[in-house]
């Protein structure tokens, strides 16, 4: 049946339009297809480097475990280097720094809990890394680095800790008063029933009166 005159005055609108915007609407669903699909692709990839970053983590924790630390660093070095994008890079980091820090092995522990910093999810995690890494830095000797990592204002939960490294760190330089100054406010964060009281209580009368 023939089109009316309305009919056909839209069909050519209609042809019109699809000449000028036809590449544009093509273009637009393929784009969206291909996005769809790499958001696919991007899931799939991201799940299988979770599954084998959480297969090697557990690995090294267990390697953690029995003290083997050869295949600890061989583990945590894979799973940094590999899946760096994973949520396992920086508990491996840690896993690695403590794992190098008890063999004696500081430079190792140094870089471990130096790309902890770097890779802090958190200003918690960031806190504690300065920590890790800025004892670390005192067993070196690198009392500089150490202290200026310590140079800031600590959240609550870990001003005691941040005072007491600062007092240590005082102590063994030989400024007596900057370490009581520091330990006193260590055991002022202090909670009342934690064993570090009685710690820190032992390093401020070790300075003498």
């Amino acid at each position: 049946m023939a089109l009316d005159l309305e009919e056909q005055e839209q069909l050519e609108e209609l042809k019109a339009w699809w000449r000028l915007h036809g590449a544009v609407v093509v273009g637009g669903l393929a784009a969206f297809v291909i996005a769809v699909s790499g958001w696919q692709g991007w899931q799939i990839w991201s799940a299988r480097q979770a599954n084998e970053s959480m297969a090697l983590f557990e690995k090294a924790m267990q390697a953690a475990m029995a003290n083997d630390s050869k295949s600890v660093k061989d583990l945590t070095g894979q799973i940094m280097e590999n899946y760096s994008r994973s949520g396992y890079a920086q508990p491996a980091a840690w896993v690695a720094g403590k794992t190098n820090f008890v063999a004696g092995d500081l430079k190792s522990a140094q870089a471990q809990y130096q790309y902890a910093l770097d890779h802090a999810g958190d200003k918690g995690l960031e806190q504690l890394a300065r920590l890790r890494l800025a004892a670390v830095l005192l067993d070196q000797k690198d009392y500089a680095g150490a202290q200026k990592l310590l140079e800031i204002e600590p959240d609550a939960a870990f001003a005691a800790l941040f005072a007491d490294l600062k007092g240590d760190l005082f102590a063994v330089q030989g400024k007596a008063e900057e370490a009581r100054a520091a330990y006193k406010l260590a055991l002022e964060k202090i909670a009342a029933n934690s064993p570090m009281k009685a710690m820190v209580e032992a390093k401020l009368d070790g300075l003498g009166s």
